[in-house]
């Protein structure tokens, strides 16, 4: 299963599931991620599938690092500005490559600008979207032509504020930075902690920018055992492991 939106409709764009893959066991069955334990060949099988679901097997799929910083990775016809390993944004006009990110849990974020054809692909998890991993996306997608209020951004499947319980340490990062937490935090059944909604959280940093139409898929990606990966659930089943799902975006349709 895909999951695209009518936002980015002239763009090549996919929000994959787990599924339809060759992986096995908990990874099964489209990890596209190398940062993972997964067998590298099967990864880069369950990457050209991928690709090819969309009709951009022609196509070079760039991905970065991801490090849960705020690095941006550039792809212009005139060459790629940044670092691939400190980056967890991709923005590209260049046709004939698409951008991608790698996700389990944290949010993928697609965007596009109609007009000037500009695409960027963001790992949104907390610490990036603190850090300004967003806002770095869009400024660079502003250097290769776009225009904010031409920008329309889809936040694909993550962790839902109803599955994200966090301790008190974990909000006072979000108070120190100034922003009214009681929009983003809600109390846990648990004393001293929390339900934290990241994104809801990304959305209004992305509103703050001004960008012109955003949208939410509202799917949570650690109670939907079928459909996602999830580094939190692995975590409480003691997997060992967890696979990550692909979320790519190219210039042209």
């Amino acid at each position: 299963m895909i999951i695209s939106s009518q936002l980015l409709s002239d763009h090549a764009h996919g929000f994959f599931t787990r599924n339809g893959g060759v992986s096995e066991g908990i990874y099964s069955s489209l990890n596209c991620g190398l940062g993972s334990g997964d067998n590298h060949e099967l990864v880069a099988e369950n990457r050209k599938r991928a690709m090819g679901r969309l009709g951009l097997q022609s196509l070079k799929l760039i991905t970065c690092s991801q490090v849960h910083g705020a690095g941006v990775l550039t792809i212009a016809n005139n060459g790629v500005l940044g670092n691939p390993e400190k980056s967890d944004a991709l923005v590209s006009g260049q046709v004939g490559v698409a951008v991608g990110v790698l996700t389990a849990d944290c949010a993928p974020v697609l965007m596009a600008d109609h007009n000037s054809g500009v695409v960027g692909a963001v790992h949104a998890g907390w610490k990036g979207a603190l850090t300004g991993v967003l806002e770095a996306a869009v400024s660079s997608m502003e250097r290769l032509g776009s225009h904010i209020s031409d920008i329309r951004a889809v936040i694909g499947p993550c962790i839902s504020q109803s599955s994200y319980e966090v301790g008190p340490e974990f909000r006072a990062r979000f108070e120190a930075s100034g922003c009214n937490a009681d929009l983003f935090f809600k109390r846990s059944s648990n004393k001293n902690h929390y339900m934290f909604d990241l994104e809801g959280y990304i959305v209004v940093r992305m509103e703050g920018l001004g960008i012109g139409q955003i949208e939410r898929s509202g799917l949570d990606t650690y109670e939907d055992v079928d459909n996602f990966f999830s580094y939190r659930r692995s975590q409480h089943l003691l997997e060992g492991g967890y696979g990550r799902s692909l979320s790519l975006i190219s210039v042209h349709s």
